[in-house]
């Protein structure tokens, strides 16, 4: 039972990711008494998950699994992987390791539309959860990219079988995807992507005020994603109408 159930706060339920930037076990075992039931997905951000040893991959990995958390290693690590020929190996480790999900990208690098499509139907074949990611690393270059080029990029995503499209705002959410230089939200942008529909985007939003403008837009069922550890309740406050800025406000 919920500590003060008796006041109804409706659940957020919008999909929430979360980073791991390298946590121990304890770290892990804290995250997940806190905010396991609110959390859908955890990174182990960039490539995290080839600097610690195997073992320990594997119990992290294990405890997030234990709370139903899909876990996957970060899109830069399968991008090195990809660049030097070793994507179906790098699949083999990833399930030996015992994540169940994977984040195809080309954020530092440059993956053709007719690969990244078979990297998506490999990922789903091997029986990984796909998430994709759409945008660049490098603010230049994903300015570069239109409205357009970003809807095509999410459609074919879909239609190759990803589960889930993340738009990419790295860890700052400043001057990237659908923010501008402050963090402030490009409506026009948003407008545009959310068009197609929102179920199956993930929002980066890092920042406080991004996560309160996109539950405000989209409502609590609005996915979010580049949370930091320590605010995963944070954000399932916000999503239930429990902070200040959403009370009595969501529906």
């Amino acid at each position: 039972m919920l500590a003060y159930e008796f006041l109804g706060a409706k659940i957020g339920a919008g999909k929430t990711m979360v980073l791991d930037k390298g946590f121990g076990l304890n770290a892990a075992a804290d995250l997940v008494a806190t905010a396991g039931a609110t959390i859908d997905f955890i990174k182990l951000g960039w490539g995290t998950a080839a600097t610690m040893d195997r073992d320990l991959i594997k119990q992290k990995v294990a405890l997030y699994r234990q709370a139903n958390i899909v876990v996957y290693p970060g899109g830069t690590l399968l991008e090195v992987a990809e660049a030097s020929g070793q994507y179906a190996a790098f699949l083999q480790e990833t399930q030996a390791l015992g994540f169940n999900g994977v984040e195809i990208s080309d954020g530092s690098t440059v993956i053709t539309p007719a690969r990244r499509q078979a990297l998506i139907e490999q990922a789903k074949t091997a029986g990984l959860f796909v998430l994709t990611e759409v945008g660049k690393k490098n603010p230049t270059l994903d300015h570069e990219l239109t409205v357009t080029q970003r809807l095509a990029e999410i459609q074919a995503d879909l239609a190759a079988g990803a589960n889930y499209v993340i738009l990419e705002a790295r860890e700052a959410g400043k001057n990237i995807g659908i923010y501008d230089a402050t963090g402030a939200i490009i409506e026009s942008e948003l407008d545009a992507l959310a068009k197609a529909g929102s179920d199956q985007l993930i929002f980066e939003a890092p920042l406080k005020p991004q996560q309160v403008a996109l539950i405000l837009k989209f409502g609590p069922q609005v996915n979010l994603g580049n949370i930091a550890a320590a605010e995963a309740t944070a954000v399932e406050t916000l999503r239930r109408g429990l902070r200040g800025d959403t009370v009595g406000k969501i529906q």
